[in-house]
């Protein structure tokens, strides 16, 4: 329950005197013709003093400020375009008007209808001709000039953070925009966008612990999807060639910068492509945004120059190690590996580890947070890709690339693996793992016989699509671009 407070207490109050005057301080519509970035363009052409009397505006939005002179008034309402100012002369409305205007507070939703003029200091206003309120406020909105300054507040209650911040309004709008450009570029290159089960059976296509759940009808066990690759796969061997899904995935997983539980995942699979090409798409898919949004390939992200420019650097997850490490670890045992990996992370627990596996902790600590400018990691260890295509020339590696910028993973993506037997053998193996590996993946018979129909060479990528959206927003932490982080509840 809100608790009460003076200030709420006076709305409150004001509320009923609205009642009190036969008017209905939540009416069912309001036709709203107008936008407030629409006034400052018509008072261009005017003079100080000199108004636009031959047209009619009618506005909607928030009342921001309100500043009473006698019997006249300046105030400022905002929409989802912006803020504008208003002017009004009490004697020129109707009296429910005006004893309505006394009774309006910071926060109320109003319409409003009148006609441009531009003020003697040359500000662009609308000035006031009737008067109706849409919406009484209960709870005050937060000081003007401080907005929300508790953090944790601002990703509580996005809502006031959205009202008080216009960087954070144009924030989202620019996330809304880059997920619009991506569904372009590939509409232009002929993919086709489909859904896949939120609710899955089987959860695959990833290495990740899933959310469980149960259904009451059927009686059983299902799963918020990890990530919607095996029937993305299916679609492929169904005869569409290029398809795509940007939808949201789920991961119980840990909270940090760069994760949350739920997050938005773009994913495409193209027919008859390896992971040679898709490097080149995925690069020019980057790039594209980055000009969209910047108008270059060269941005700043925390105050440090971030070139998505292609080519972009090419490095194998060995080479890498030998150049950021000096480890060779291909030479390397297991045991040397593991103490290796104890040395960084005593907390570890390396025993049944692969040799992979253990290769890529090295890589996580190592590696991956010295490299800033966009670098695709390539040719990863066979025991961590269960579902990609060996290396055609590396014996125990797998045609696999990971971009990684600015410290941190950006996407995967496979030459994908369409061999049934092996594909078979490669997810009996994640069975057998799993009493000692929860996030290894589960047999899936389903999409065993789907490729045992037959399945193209198959290129496939997936892209995070909070992190494309942090680097081109340059923002910190995925917190800052997703409307409702997941965030433990307060005590």
């Amino acid at each position: 329950m809100t608790d009460t407070n003076p200030i709420r207490d006076e709305k409150l109050r004001k509320l009923e005197e609205i009642k009190k005057l036969g008017i209905d301080p939540y009416p069912h519509e309001f036709i709203k013709k107008n936008h407030c970035n629409e006034i400052s363009p018509r008072a261009e052409a005017l003079s100080e003093g000199e108004s636009l009397e031959t047209e009619t505006l009618i506005l909607a939005g928030r009342l921001m400020t309100k500043r009473p002179m006698g019997k006249a008034a300046f105030f400022n309402i905002q929409d989802q375009s912006g803020k504008n100012q208003c002017y009004i002369k009490l004697a020129e409305v109707s009296e429910e008007q005006q004893n309505l205007f006394p009774l309006l507070d910071i926060g109320d939703f109003i319409g409003v209808e009148g006609y441009v003029f531009k003020t003697r200091k040359g500000e662009a206003t609308l000035r006031v001709t009737d008067l109706k309120i849409l919406c009484k406020s209960l709870e005050p909105l937060p000081e003007k000039y401080h907005g929300l300054s508790d953090v944790e507040t601002k990703y509580r209650r996005r809502y006031l953070d959205l009202v008080m911040s216009e960087d954070s309004r144009k924030l989202f709008e620019v996330r809304s925009m880059i997920i619009r450009s991506i569904r372009q570029f590939l509409d232009n290159k002929g993919f086709m966008e489909v859904e896949t089960p939120v609710l899955q059976p089987i959860y695959g296509g990833a290495s990740a612990y899933p959310f469980k759940t149960h259904h009451r009808a059927l009686d059983i066990p299902l799963y918020l999807k990890i990530s919607p690759e095996l029937y993305l796969k299916r679609l492929i061997v169904g005869g569409f060639e290029k398809v795509y899904e940007i939808g949201k995935n789920f991961r119980n997983e840990g909270i940090d910068r760069s994760h949350n539980p739920e997050f938005t995942m773009l994913e495409y699979y193209e027919s008859y492509t390896d992971y040679k090409d898709q490097m080149l798409q995925f690069e020019e898919l980057i790039s594209h945004l980055c000009e969209k949004v910047h108008g270059t390939t060269t941005i700043t992200y925390q105050e440090k120059e971030l070139d998505f420019t292609t080519p972009w650097e090419r490095l194998s997850v060995y080479d890498s190690l030998k150049k950021y490490a000096d480890l060779d670890v291909k030479q390397m045992s297991v045991s040397d590996l593991a103490s290796e990996v104890t040395k960084v992370d005593p907390k570890y627990e390396t025993k049944n580890k692969a040799h992979g596996q253990l290769v890529m902790e090295l890589f996580d600590y190592y590696v991956e947070p010295k490299i800033w400018n966009p670098t695709f990691i390539i040719d990863h260890p066979k025991e961590i890709s269960p579902l990609t295509k060996d290396h055609r020339t590396e014996k125990g590696l797998v045609e696999r690339f990971e971009p990684v910028c600015a410290g941190m993973e950006i996407g995967n993506a496979y030459t994908e693996l369409n061999d049934p037997v092996e594909q078979l053998a490669r997810l009996k193996e994640q069975e057998s793992q799993r009493l000692v590996d929860e996030e290894a993946q589960p047999m899936d018979d389903d999409f065993i016989k789907a490729i045992e129909v037959g399945m193209p060479p198959t290129g496939g990528v997936g892209i995070g699509v909070e992190r494309i959206i942090m680097l081109l927003t340059d923002q910190s932490s995925i917190k800052d671009i997703l409307l409702f982080p997941t965030m433990k509840p307060k005590s």
